[in-house]
């Protein structure tokens, strides 16, 4: 097996575990070498409920680790779920492990209000 196919069993393991609903959006990250984005989204009506990625948030610029960057976008996350009366997800790791900027993210997001 190759690494993407080895990645699709991982997501798809994980993903098995849990469904997101209107009432508790399943919050789902991606990340690639060089950005990290998160959204929330309610699977039983096949809607993304709040999309945040680095790149809308133009932090190009500006120093700080690709960790660091990846809080910004869990509390940006936080910040727009709030306005939407969003308070309790899941969490939707992916393929990736809890570690790093998907971490970083995680705890950022529950920092700024998210209950998972």
């Amino acid at each position: 097996m190759n690494k993407r196919e080895l990645q699709e069993k991982r997501k798809i393991r994980v993903r098995a575990k849990f469904k997101g609903m209107a009432t508790c959006p399943r919050l789902s990250v991606f990340r690639s070498s060089r950005f990290i984005s998160a959204q929330l989204i309610d699977d039983e009506a096949r809607k993304t409920l709040v999309a945040v990625s680095e790149k809308e948030l133009n932090l190009r610029g500006e120093k700080g680790t690709k960790v660091q960057r990846a809080a910004l976008v869990g509390e940006m996350l936080a910040k727009k779920a709030s306005k939407m009366k969003i308070k309790k997800v899941v969490f939707d790791r992916g393929p990736y492990r809890y570690h790093g900027r998907v971490a970083s993210l995680a705890q950022a997001a529950r920092k700024g209000g998210l209950k998972f």
